[in-house]
């Protein structure tokens, strides 16, 4: 658990992210803090990139 006294670097509320009919990402809620490890885990083609080209 993060530290109180760090403040969120990142945050995305309810990100949706599509390509003409296909639902690429769909409501996803991030939080990121500051000086805290995260990691974004899944199988291929679960959307990882999507969400990070999104957010750049």
């Amino acid at each position: 658990m993060a530290s109180a006294t760090h403040g969120e670097i990142l945050k995305a509320d309810r990100l949706t992210m599509r390509f003409g009919g296909l639902v690429a990402v769909k409501e996803l809620d991030l939080s990121v803090r500051e000086r805290a490890i995260h990691s974004v885990i899944g199988p291929n083609g679960a959307g990882k990139t999507t969400v990070f080209n999104c957010i750049m």
